[in-house]
């Protein structure tokens, strides 16, 4: 039942989604790409699949399916999400009164405004984002997630939520705008390596299974326990500075260049 709602809701919002970036293509060809309609789809499609589809069971069974879906819902869903400029593009798929509600409230209300602000402060989107990461995965909450199925929805609905949260201030998607220097950013992504890679190295050289959960459930593979634990630790590890490092390698690469501090020359 449970992701029968998952996917009728998906498939309403990609639909929403689809009028908005038809009608906005339609009205100004050059505003919206084809590859930001193409990455909010394939943000949707990882949601589904780590949510509605039939493998979102297999993290009952793995702790490795647990972190593989965990970090593709912060790490891969919810920045491609942001990448399709949602905001504008689902307004703009509404139905017209809602639509303009919704852009009054965003544009012209001063409360929702500040509080808009406030929610998307980059230091609250990165303790958004280690805070959900960290607190799942201690021992009690962990347990109690997998031991009832609203508390796993809930476990799934913080991490998506904290990835766009996180992801926010980096991809900075309409109406948003830049809250600190560019330089910022590589910063702001290694800082959030560190509970990371502080977590998956507990989880990999501990020496004992942390959660009892996968201690009586039935094993998949033929893997142990333990050794399950440290594959998913392995892959918070290498996966986190990957996704993480890389776009910071690349801003600082790009502020670098030639071109860009010629650029920054002429501004001042």
């Amino acid at each position: 039942m449970w992701s029968s709602l998952v996917t009728l809701a998906l498939i309403a919002v990609e639909f929403v989604y689809l009028r908005g970036w038809y009608r906005l293509r339609k009205a100004i060809p050059h505003l919206l790409s084809v590859w930001r309609l193409a990455a909010f789809s394939c943000g949707l499609l990882l949601l589904w699949a780590v949510v509605g589809s039939p493998l979102s069971a297999m993290d009952h069974h793995l702790l490795t399916a647990h972190m593989a879906q965990h970090l593709l819902l912060m790490t891969v869903s919810a920045p491609l999400t942001l990448l399709g400029a949602p905001v504008i593009v689902l307004l703009n798929g509404l139905p017209e009164p809602f639509g303009r509600l919704l852009s009054g409230l965003l544009v012209g209300c001063l409360p929702a405004h500040a509080l808009g602000r406030m929610v998307t402060h980059p230091l609250l989107c990165w303790f958004a984002g280690t805070v959900a990461v960290i607190a799942w995965h201690i021992p009690a909450l962990f347990e109690v997630g997998m031991g009832s199925a609203r508390w796993h929805e809930v476990e799934y609905a913080c991490f998506f939520a904290a990835g766009i949260l996180f992801w926010w201030p980096v991809v900075q998607p309409w109406p948003s705008l830049a809250r600190w220097s560019t330089w910022g950013v590589p910063l702001y992504l290694f800082l959030a390596t560190l509970p990371c890679d502080a977590l998956s190295a507990f989880l990999t050289f501990c020496g004992r299974v942390v959660y009892p959960h996968y201690l009586s459930v039935h094993r998949l593979f033929n893997i142990s326990p333990l050794g399950d634990q440290q594959c998913a630790g392995a892959l918070m590890w290498v996966w986190v500075t990957l996704v993480y490092l890389a776009p910071a390698t690349v801003v600082t690469i790009q502020m670098l260049s030639p071109q860009r501090r010629a650029l920054n020359a002429e501004v001042e």
